[in-house]
């Protein structure tokens, strides 16, 4: 345990408050999310995000329980992604503002570009505007270019996270605290950043591991996700994850990957390069074995679904989300 973390105890009370963990995950449950834009776009191009806004409310009224949302500073077109265009912390606001119930995630924002003090300002307004439905995914990223036009080391880009976390946990769970940092300034107390987490904490996932030691993940974090793997491995991958963690706690442990939604429904579970392909009922089997294994939530990237997004959402609404709906928040 850090020594900026509160106790144990405190942390498990903001988990079981916080109305977006609890729409998404709970101990031998599995829930379906989504990752934004719900739309096809070619290779080395951009979304165009039409009607993005009445999507997203479309897939509230269904009942998909949450949605994430990637982090792509720079459009590089030989990465043949573009992301959903706007900045997430900045666009969960905006999706918080016409939806009332979704869990609203990032998967994952690459922490090693942010500048810790507005992005603890950031994520609290965020979390508290959304009236606690906001979880964070972080990432380290992977594209060797958008360090350098940040103008960060590449070979940093570990240790770099972990200090912007500490900082960050520090800022956003501790009132006017002193603190020193090396590359982040430092302070002797006495100043504070506002507002707080609605409920303590704001929940923050390792997306793929963050690039970090699974054990540190298990520890400092509140949650994993992991790309989507064979159903074969999914009992493996479950344990490493449940070892890692320090102490008897429940952290959720999710997946993600790129959905290839074929119009039989039955059309087995296949992977490939992009993800994976599959029919709407064989994807409640294969959810289905996962929640046995022990996956908690699965985030689907619609992106290569050669469908109309209004086809691919009716099939999860028939044939999915009456076998994993969104988890009761209560009072």
């Amino acid at each position: 345990m850090s020594a900026h973390d509160p106790h144990p105890s405190h942390i498990k009370k903001a988990m079981s408050k916080h109305h977006g963990f609890r729409r998404l995950f709970a101990t031998d449950q599995m829930t379906l999310g989504l990752v934004l834009p719900l739309e096809t776009y070619a290779e080395g191009s951009t979304p165009t995000m039409q009607d993005h806004l009445d999507i997203v409310r479309h897939a509230e009224a269904i009942g998909i329980p949450g949605l994430w949302l990637l982090d792509i500073p720079f459009f590089d077109p030989s990465y043949g992604a573009a992301g959903q265009v706007f900045e997430p912390l900045t666009y969960m606001a905006a999706l918080a503002s016409v939806t009332t119930e979704i869990a609203i995630g990032t998967a994952g924002i690459v922490l090693p570009f942010r500048e810790p003090h507005l992005f603890t300002k950031q994520v609290a307004s965020v979390d508290l505007l959304s009236q606690g439905r906001c979880l964070i995914g972080l990432s380290m990223g992977h594209r060797v270019s958008e360090y350098s036009l940040f103008g960060i080391d590449y070979e940093t880009r570990s240790s770099r996270l972990r200090e912007i976390y500490r900082l960050y946990r520090i800022l956003a769970e501790h009132d006017r605290p002193a603190f020193s940092s090396e590359v982040f300034g430092a302070s002797p107390g006495g100043y504070d950043i506002v507002p707080k987490p609605p409920f303590g904490r704001t929940p923050m996932i390792g997306i793929n591991g963050a690039g970090q030691d699974m054990a540190w993940v298990a520890r400092e974090m509140e949650g994993i996700m992991m790309p989507v793997t064979d159903p074969d491995k999914l009992v493996d991958m479950v344990a490493s994850w449940r070892r890692a963690i320090p102490d008897d706690s429940f952290k959720p442990i999710s997946m993600v990957g790129f959905l290839n939604l074929e119009e039989d429904p039955d059309y087995p579970f296949r992977r490939d390069r992009e993800g994976f392909h599959v029919g709407s009922r064989a994807l409640a089997r294969y959810m289905e074995q996962a929640r046995e294994a022990g996956v908690n939530h699965f985030a689907l990237n619609p992106r290569y679904t050669r469908r109309p997004m209004k086809e691919l959402l009716e099939d999860l609404k028939t044939d999915v989300l009456p076998h994993f709906p969104a988890l009761s928040v209560g009072d």
